[in-house]
């Protein structure tokens, strides 16, 4: 059940972040039963979800409505992800990137202070396999390697609010890949940066340490607005 009731979830949630379902309009479950083949209970179950993200209302009388944007849960990963698969994805992508200026170089400073010597080695190996794996042009593994460094920072901070958005951070990685937005090979700029902030972060300079960080994002920033 598992399986099919994400299937129907997303394909509900992409339509409703796109529009194609528009706000003020009405889902009722056998609707969803009857269009997707499955039984009450999955429905149901994805109303529930998608109620928890604020992309819908149930009330009695009234039905399942569609929500405004102003009523999303906009830090929901699947939430990003799916926004990330629409139109305007670039313009979306430059609004993640302000609110990633607005903590990471914060977290990065706190990092500086208060990381212990494996989350420094952590680091250090992140930034080492993103250059392997940027040589070979292995855009999935040097992913990965991305996600762990951006994880371990944020963990680093020692801040939980922080640390909670590391899946946000790592929607924003993702969706550049799978959506062809990084270039054809990593940029040596943008790993010599998290390099940067690694040994930043290992010699407790929290100054050195956010200003690297901020110079990852607005690199970032810069490929998203030039594809």
């Amino acid at each position: 059940m598992g399986e099919l009731h994400d299937q129907v979830l997303s394909t509900i949630g992409r339509r409703i972040v796109s529009g194609e379902q528009p706000v003020g309009s009405v889902l009722t479950l056998d609707g969803i039963c009857t269009e997707h083949g499955v039984s009450r209970t999955v429905a149901r179950e994805v109303i529930r979800v998608l109620e928890s993200m604020g992309l819908v209302a149930s009330r009695r009388r009234v039905g399942i409505t569609i929500q405004p944007r102003t009523k999303w849960s906009v830090f929901d990963p699947r939430l990003i992800r799916w926004r990330l698969d629409g139109d305007g994805r670039t313009e979306f992508l430059l609004t993640l990137s302000e609110l990633r200026r607005g903590f990471e170089p914060v977290a990065a400073a706190l990092a500086a202070e208060r990381a212990d010597e494996h989350q420094c080695r952590i680091l250090a190996a992140a930034v080492s396999d993103m250059a392997v794996h940027g040589r070979s042009v292995d855009l999935e593994a040097y992913l990965l390697a991305d996600k762990v460094f951006h994880r371990t920072l944020l963990e680093s901070s020692g801040n939980e609010m922080f640390r909670a958005l590391a899946e946000v951070v790592h929607e924003v990685l993702a969706g550049r890949t799978h959506h062809g937005m990084m270039p054809d090979r990593p940029n040596p700029k943008a790993i010599a940066l998290h390099d940067d902030v690694a040994r930043a972060i290992r010699l407790g300079d929290p100054v050195a340490a956010e200003t690297a960080m901020r110079a990852i994002i607005a690199e970032a920033a810069t490929a998203v607005a030039e594809e």
